[in-house]
């Protein structure tokens, strides 16, 4: 299970728009290109300074615009560890658990720190601790079928397993 996710805090505020993830001049690259360009237009050198295991701590309303399936693919590739945010657009939280990536809906999250902070993700206990700041902050608990489907690292690892059991 993926029990705790850590990482850097790479803020972001209300409304963060799927076409800002992803750009659509870039939708047909293959994913090993794509992701190079991931927030490019406002966070030029997110792609290139994020790794394994950081966070996106965000406002309300994360992943709204277009039912953009690169966006979230796109973070997941680089390394993403989990997207924290106040709430999420529905085909965006929906995709982003289908391919293993946590979406965490976390009240409070936009206050949760900054840009750099230290912070960890804890599926099993619920909270998301900010190290830098030593602020911890409560998140609604996955239901079993979604947690299982993380463990997995998405659905189409989950529907292998199954093949195989």
């Amino acid at each position: 299970m993926i029990s705790k996710i850590k990482g850097r805090v790479w803020k972001f505020g209300d409304n963060v728009d799927t076409d800002v993830m992803t750009s659509g001049k870039y939708i047909n690259l293959p994913m090993d290109e794509l992701k190079g360009h991931a927030f490019e237009e406002v966070r030029p050198e997110f792609a290139q300074k994020a790794s394994p295991g950081d966070m996106i701590v965000a406002g309300r309303n994360f992943g709204c615009g277009s039912s953009r399936e690169t966006a979230p693919a796109a973070l997941k590739a680089l390394g993403i560890g989990a997207v924290v945010a106040e709430s999420f657009a529905r085909i965006f939280y929906r995709n982003s658990i289908a391919i293993g990536l946590p979406a965490i809906i976390c009240p409070g999250a936009a206050s949760l720190g900054n840009d750099g902070d230290e912070a960890e993700a804890s599926l099993a206990d619920r909270k998301v601790i900010n190290h830098t700041t030593g602020k911890v902050l409560d998140f609604q608990a996955f239901p079993d079928e979604m947690l299982r489907v993380l463990e997995c690292g998405g659905i189409e690892p989950l529907l292998k397993q199954m093949k195989n059991a």
